[in-house]
């Protein structure tokens, strides 16, 4: 497998639509000027494409091997991660003050898209590390820190989190793993599943983030707590002491990701596991959110990144395969020159590019919320990220399914066939949509905690920016923008129309309200990457009118935003009477019937 990083994109909506310029300008950013960031990117997608992308398909063709509790990654898999922590990127994301690089959301997120495009299953290890890092640094005790944040950072040891267990899900109130105390430290005993990279040989330690229950706690999600559990025990020295009494019991067989170990760990079969209290007793879900939201937006990213790999791969192989002469083409033209395959490569292209704006813009917000001097404008951008994580997550992901299908589709039957490398990007792209809570408690986030808790007043924000720039597009007299104004201002009023309805409605009957919103949470989605493809076709026009360079660019950014508008804006109008008048048939069947 191959893979170019899409830098022209990336630097567009770094730039232009993000505001990387202003945000490197915010306290703790003053490293991240552009000639820094162009390096960063440059060698980033050079290590993506040369390192790990070859590595993609090897992966999952020889998965993970688990044997007596141990667990071997895919050849090539322990020499690439020592690459990556030796050149210094597993620590970019993490802050200057426990040993990252401090660099802004916006530009983590935007290396972190190509580890993931590149190869997902690797880039899960980073992700995880980096969640847990995130929680122990906010949460833990400075004696905590001290003993594990360092190598965490480094990538020496790498981080997990784990959460549920076989009888719970979902529904974390149900877990049942026990943590006795024993001194200055606790023993846990339980089993948790589907625990990411948590046996593995590429570094020397793995510190679990482990939610169990002490023995006075009360039930439900108010008495868990988190705690952290090494593979090996740490020497007062920072050595690494004995194996702790926890195992990787088995690992999963999946349907993607195969180069990611997903283990079963079991915890205290003998004397009970070690394991250090996080911050307060019965905290811990509040905690683990931290690393939850964290990966939440990182897992949007992964829709974003897989759905570039597959329009990358459809692409290569749409300008090589001969099959039939086009209409209105020549005898010996690829398939690339058939109107429907252009049509299904103009999709995969609008609706990533659309997604890589919402996530990079909502990263920026995180920023801009965390580092801005001036309150006045970190709350409202606190509001946009909280209002948009769950749209990241839920709509990037979905999205991701349809494109790398399409993806399958262009290459015909031989899309079918695990030889041409279509279906991985599928079969990866599925857990996307599961991970990290499923798209329906996203969406059940997005209106219940979001939305219906705060009256609209984020999502009220949001629309009249949106508004604000339906009325820049009005301004101008070119046809590719008022074609774009045209199905924007059209989408803008369904989510307008969506939004008041869910609203009035969740007061009186909420069960008809939940039962549209995950048509929401695709609603919002559609609308706000329609907001940001208007944006950027605007700006591009600016600078094609102001004598840019980079003119192929500029115009193909202009034709994929009213392709975008043309094409997929046209949902909304559809989503909103599935919210608005739809809820009446999915709750009509007894469940008896189905």
């Amino acid at each position: 497998m191959t893979y170019a990083a899409p830098l022209d994109d990336m630097r567009f909506v770094l730039n232009r639509l993000a505001g990387l310029p202003e945000i490197a300008t915010l306290p703790g950013f003053e490293d991240a000027d552009p000639d820094l960031v162009e390096a960063i990117l440059i060698e980033a997608g050079r290590f993506a494409g040369e390192v790990l992308a070859p590595l993609n398909s090897t992966g999952d063709r020889q998965g993970c091997r688990w044997f007596d509790g141990k667990v071997a990654t895919p050849d090539g898999f322990p020499a690439a991660y020592q690459q990556f922590i030796e050149g210094g990127w597993h620590s970019m994301p993490a802050s200057t003050d426990i040993g990252g690089q401090g660099m802004p959301a916006l530009v983590s997120s935007a290396v972190a898209e190509m580890w993931k495009s590149a190869n997902l299953a690797f880039s899960l290890c980073q992700m995880l590390t980096m969640g847990a890092v995130e929680a122990l640094a906010n949460h833990a005790s400075d004696t905590l820190k001290q003993r594990f944040l360092p190598k965490m950072v480094a990538g020496e040891w790498t981080g997990t989190m784990n959460l549920t267990e076989p009888q719970a899900g979902s529904d974390l109130s149900a877990v049942r793993t026990r943590a006795e105390p024993d001194g200055d430290h606790y023993r846990l005993s339980g089993s948790k599943i589907f625990i990411t990279w948590g046996e593995h040989d590429v570094a020397e330690n793995v510190i679990h983030l482990v939610l169990a229950r002490l023995p006075d706690a009360p039930q439900g999600t108010r008495g868990i707590s988190l705690f952290i559990a090494p593979k090996f025990l740490v020497n007062p020295d920072g050595s690494l002491g004995a194996r702790n009494d926890l195992v990787c019991a088995s690992i999963e067989h999946k349907l993607g990701i195969h180069g990611s170990p997903t283990a079963v760990m079991s915890y205290g079969d003998k004397e009970g596991a070690v394991a250090y209290l996080v911050g307060e007793p019965n905290r811990g879900l509040e905690y683990m959110f931290t690393m939850m939201n964290h990966a939440r937006l990182n897992v949007g990213l992964e829709g974003v990144a897989v759905s570039e790999a597959a329009y990358q791969h459809a692409v290569a192989y749409a300008r090589g395969r001969v099959q039939g002469k086009p209409i209105g083409g020549a005898e010996r033209d690829p398939i690339i020159h058939h109107p429907d395959v252009r049509r299904m490569l103009m999709d995969m292209r609008a609706r990533t590019e659309a997604m890589r704006a919402l996530a990079y813009c909502t990263a920026a917000c995180m920023d801009r919320a965390r580092h801005h001097p001036d309150p006045a404008v970190r709350a409202p951008n606190q509001g946009r990220v909280e209002l948009l994580t769950p749209v990241v997550k839920g709509w990037c992901t979905e999205s991701s399914i349809l494109i790398a299908s399409t993806g399958i589709q262009v290459h015909g039957g031989m899309g079918y066939v695990e030889e041409t490398g279509a279906a991985q990007y599928l079969r990866d792209a599925r857990i996307t949509t599961i991970y990290e809570g499923t798209t329906g408690i996203q969406a059940n986030d997005l209106l219940g905690r979001k939305l219906v808790r705060d009256k609209g007043l984020n999502a009220g924000a949001l629309i009249r920016d949106m508004t604000a720039e339906l009325d820049a597009l009005a301004l101008t007299n070119d046809a590719d923008l008022s074609a774009i104004a045209s199905a924007f201002k059209a989408a803008l009023g369904a989510f307008e129309e969506a939004t008041a309805w869910l609203l009035a409605r969740y007061d009186s009957d909420p069960r008809e309200a939940v039962a549209g919103a995950v048509p929401y949470l695709k609603l919002t989605g559609i609308v706000v990457g329609g907001w940001h493809m208007a944006h950027a076709a605007r700006i591009a026009r600016d600078l094609l009118s102001a004598g840019e360079e980079n003119t192929a660019f500029l115009h193909a950014k202009i034709a994929t935003a009213r392709f975008y508008a043309e094409h997929v804006l046209p949902e909304a109008a559809a989503s909103r009477d599935e919210i608005t008048t739809g809820a009446g048939s999915t709750l009509a069947l007894e469940e008896m019937s189905f």
